[in-house]
């Protein structure tokens, strides 16, 4: 489903709703943590695990200091 969001000024940061029909399918409630992670393809939020936050930071430290290697691989 896609539907049309705004992005509104909250204190010093942005933020948006969702629809009341798309949280509900998504089982999305207030007070509810999500992860936003920034894709190729645009932004994909999906429910907060800390352990997919732990192994996020972990693939970003292994591919900084891996950056050389990595770069010679993709060629």
């Amino acid at each position: 489903m896609v539907k049309e969001i705004t992005v509104r000024r909250v204190g010093g940061s942005v933020g948006t709703t969702l629809p009341k029909d798309m949280a509900e399918r998504l089982h999305v409630e207030p007070g509810d943590r999500l992860l936003a992670v920034e894709t190729d393809e645009g932004i994909l939020l999906t429910p907060y695990d800390p352990t997919v936050q732990e192994a996020l930071e972990i693939a970003a430290r292994t591919a900084k200091k891996y950056r050389g290697a990595l770069r010679t691989l993709a060629k």
